[in-house]
This record gives structure tokens, C-alpha cells and sequence, in this order.
């Protein structure tokens, strides 16, 4: 793997952008690049970690104050630059973030606000028409995956340990439990949405596509491009739709499903 700061994002974000370099005016943890992805414009865009971070909670990939402001900030510049063109540019999020960045400070200066002018600046370049697809390289936890990459029309994801998806880290599950890792471990081989693993992730129908790819292969140019095709895949899959609808009604999630149907029909009456 590429070391761009002990980051799977970061050398996916390299490797997808043929190592071009990021956009001026960003902080060093968000990394912006305009490049191509199958012959269209796209805009790429990651969460590294920064260990000279003003904020030390987001000094390791968390997605904190500046990291939430300034991916609202690419995704709205991309939005409004594209307002009047006839192919609005791809957003390719490459998601590798351990979580939000937890602490006092953060809250205090409303980190719940920069999460959400990042969440919602995905919707609005989604809306726009922009098709917004997400990488997940390597962890996509807690609201920092919410923030970054989770509201993209199609989501992709590499496997291996490397690679998990959850709403909190363990150590934080197991506080709020009330249990041991080690029990939430095993409550997670019980019941599938509580499972850390991209295989779990996938049963529960929200990803578009899963590759055999380990997330240390960011240096293998033939990775590389069964990646590339896989997102240009799913730009063509999402074709003119700007909502997701797609992940309504797959996988295991029966109780999610019976949920929507019971709300449409009180709507309805």
C-alpha cells in the first residue's frame, strides 16, 4: 500500500487521480482533485488524517469541524460551477474515516452543524443532478461515514478486515451496551446490522457493488482499474435518477421494509 499518511483513502484517492495533486484552499485532511472517471469530469474527495490538525480529536481521519465545513464547501463550489452545464461532473467520495471527531471542543462549536452542511451537500449535488458515488476503502463508521459518503446514489466497497462499516466503534458500543468487546463482537455474529464486516454490510442490500480487491491494493494498476470501471459502472447505473431509491427494498432488512410500508399506508389513510 502507499503510505499517504497511513491512509487507505488517501492512496485510493492517489491511485484514482493518477497522484494528481489536490486543490488549493482545502485544509491537509480534506483532499480535493478534479480528474476524469471514464471520460467525464469528476471531482474526487477524501478525509485523510492530519496529524498537525488545529483540532487533536481529528487528527487520525475523523471527520471533524474543518473537515465537515470544507467537504460541504467542494461539494457546493462543484454544484454551482456545474449549474449551467449539460453533464454535471461525477462526485466520487473515497471513504475511509474511523468516525466523527469526538470531543468537547468539537461539540461546543457545533460539530452536529458541519456534519450536516457536509451530509447536505451530497444531497444538493445529488439533486442537482450530479451522480455521486462513494468508495468505501476502508472504514466507514460512525457520523463520519454519514457525513462523507453515505448519501451517494450508489455505494462501492473493497473487502477484507480492513474495510468495515458500522454507526459506532466497538469500544463505543460496548459502552453504551453495557457489555465487553468481546460481547459486542458476539452480539454482532447474532444480528447482522450490528456486525462490523463488509460481508454483514453487503447482506443488507446498500451496496451497489462489493469487489474482491483488498484495500492495500492501491498500488496494483490492474486494481486500480477493475475499481475505475466498477465506479464508471455505477455512474452509468444511476443513469438520470437523483434520489435512493435503489437501496429500497434489498437485503435482509425485512423490519426497515415493513416500517416504510406501515408509514405509507398511515400517509395514505
Amino acid at each position: 500500500m502507499s503510505t499517504h499518511n497511513d491512509s487507505y483513502g488517501a492512496a485510493w484517492l492517489a491511485a484514482l487521480t493518477d497522484h494528481a495533486e489536490p486543490l488549493a484552499g482545502y485544509p491537509a485532511s480534506v483532499r480535493v482533485i478534479d480528474a476524469e472517471l471514464g471520460h467525464r469530469a469528476a471531482r474526487y474527495i477524501a478525509v485523510v488524517p492530519d496529524s498537525q490538525a488545529r483540532f487533536p480529536r481529528a487528527r487520525a481521519g475523523e471527520v471533524g469541524l474543518a473537515e465537515g465545513w470544507a467537504l460541504a464547501r467542494a461539494l457546493h463550489d462543484a454544484v454551482e460551477a456545474d449549474e449551467s452545464a449539460a453533464h454535471k461532473r461525477v462526485i466520487v467520495a473515497v471513504v475511509d474515516v474511523p468516525s466523527q471527531a469526538y470531543g468537547r471542543t468539537e461539540e461546543a462549536y457545533g460539530l452536529h452543524q458541519a456534519l450536516a452542511a457536509a451530509a447536505e451537500g451530497t444531497i444538493r449535488a445529488r439533486r442537482a443532478g450530479h451522480p455521486v458515488v462513494t468508495l468505501i476503502a476502508g472504514k466507514a463508521m460512525s457520523g463520519g461515514f454519514l457525513a462523507h459518503g453515505y448519501q451517494a446514489n450508489r455505494l462501492v466497497a473493497l473487502s477484507g478486515e480492513g474495510v468495515q462499516v458500522h454507526a459506532m466503534g466497538k469500544q463505543a458500543a460496548a459502552r453504551i451496551t453495557q457489555r465487553s468487546v468481546e460481547g459486542v463482537e458476539q452480539l454482532a455474529r447474532e444480528i447482522t446490522p450490528m456486525a462490523y464486516d463488509i460481508d454483514s454490510y453487503e447482506r443488507l442490500g446498500l451496496l451497489h457493488a462489493r469487489l474482491d480487491i483488498a484495500p492495500t491494493a492501491s498500488d496494483d494498476a490492474k486494481a486500480v482499474e477493475r475499481v475505475r470501471q466498477a465506479l464508471a459502472d455505477a455512474v452509468a447505473d444511476i443513469g438520470d435518477t437523483r434520489d435512493l431509491s435503489a437501496r429500497i427494498g434489498q437485503g435482509e432488512r425485512t423490519a426497515t421494509a415493513a416500517v416504510r410500508q406501515r408509514l405509507a399506508e398511515v400517509w395514505a389513510g
